[in-house]
């Protein structure tokens, strides 16, 4: 299958929200067992900002179904959300 990056930024101030639905973004993550990669984008604090995901599925739709499906936006923490097809050439 092609594999999609999903980059999403948070919504300025919403850390706590973040840490607030973070259990059940792993838990859906773990349930859906699409996500190859993924870890927290960090500011100059290293605090969580926003998020970096790798996905294995069948399209672009596919990979937006998914992220519509993330508590994090279902939560709305998320200022924007910006998917691409991404190809994997090392590691």
């Amino acid at each position: 299958m092609p594999h999609f990056m999903m980059l999403c930024r948070d919504k300025p101030g919403h850390l706590q929200l973040r840490q607030d639905t973070r259990e059940a973004h792993l838990a859906y993550i773990a349930h859906t067992g699409v996500v190859e990669q993924a870890g927290p984008l960090l500011d100059a604090d290293a605090q969580m900002c926003g998020s970096l995901l790798i996905l294995d599925v069948p399209d672009i739709d596919a990979a937006r179904a998914w992220g519509a499906g993330d508590p994090y936006f279902q939560a709305g923490l998320f200022e924007s959300v910006h998917v691409e097809r991404w190809k994997k050439v090392i590691g």
